[in-house]
């Protein structure tokens, strides 16, 4: 079953002290286009979570944001030992007086040894990561399951109009029969009308009249027009990159039903592949949301 590409999804995990949650966005877009709200601290998994994003959605515009808070606070700030900070100024103190500097101390000069006072935080940003892939796959799962029940929707529809599509078709092939032989009838007597003696022109006039016949005959694109819906239908049922697959599809049932029109010598059947087109229109509306 084919599936949509507008969605919502939301999820959540967390342990003692962390909480992380993520929300995904997901509309129409004729690629995959992720775009990523990340804490500071789970920005070097960019690439980790884009590869996650990819396994599970293959078309659509991807917003996702995720929050992280720890002890009940949004918290990107990293942890520092304030024992080895107090330690680094009194370093800096006895270093000024050995060297007899008069100049205060400033944040720039502690940074210098920032790598003394914060604390290694690579253990607690993979267990934030873990989190962070728990509340994703809970999100992913719930936007699936909302874009699968859209596609089914959606299915419905599509159904419904190429259906429609089938009837006019086979109404268009029977028009074409009785139009075609009422049309050379009419020539025939309009050409009776204009010649004093027709004896001389028949098999000259039922040849042209045949050949005429035979240009407007529409058995062959209705046939093919058929082709192009029995294989549409096929492909709702494919969730292999359907979307695409289906706009061809109406590209090409587009196609037969312009040929049928400009072939057709009656102005019912120009109204029925007119009626062709508008539902053809609709379809490609809906198909655009389809991933």
């Amino acid at each position: 079953m084919v599936s949509s590409m507008t969605g919502f999804g939301k999820g959540s995990a967390q342990n003692d002290n962390t909480i992380v949650e993520a929300e995904i966005k997901s509309v129409n877009s004729r690629y995959l286009e992720i775009s990523l709200k990340l804490p500071k601290n789970l920005q070097n998994k960019e690439y980790e979570i884009r590869e996650l994003i990819r396994n599970k959605v293959k078309r659509g515009k991807i917003l996702i944001t995720v929050q992280l808070k720890r002890n009940g606070f949004e918290n990107n700030k990293p942890a520092f030992n304030k024992e080895n900070l107090g330690h680094a100024i009194e370093f800096l103190n006895s270093l000024k007086k050995e060297a007899k500097i008069q100049d205060e101390i400033t944040l720039s000069h502690l940074l210098l040894f920032q790598d003394t006072f914060f604390e290694d935080a690579s253990e607690e940003s993979e267990n934030e990561y873990e989190l962070t892939r728990e509340a994703l796959n809970e999100a992913l799962s719930e936007l699936i399951v909302m874009r699968n029940k859209e596609g089914e929707e959606l299915s419905k529809d599509l159904q419904f109009r190429i259906s429609n599509i089938e009837q006019t078709v086979e109404t268009i092939e029977r028009l074409s029969k009785s139009s075609v032989i009422e049309y050379y009838d009419k020539i025939k007597e309009r050409a009776k009308q204009m010649l004093n003696d027709i004896s001389a022109y028949t098999d000259r006039l039922e040849l042209e009249l045949a050949l005429l016949v035979d240009k407007s005959d529409v058995t062959e694109e209705c046939v093919r027009l058929r082709s192009h819906t029995k294989f549409f239908l096929e492909n709702l049922k494919n969730t292999a990159e359907a979307g695409r697959k289906l706009n061809f599809m109406c590209q090409e049932i587009n196609r037969e039903a312009n040929t049928i029109g400009s072939k057709s010598l009656s102005t019912e059947i120009s109204h029925y592949t007119v009626f062709i087109k508008e539902e053809l229109e609709r379809i490609r509306e809906q198909i655009q949301n389809i991933e």
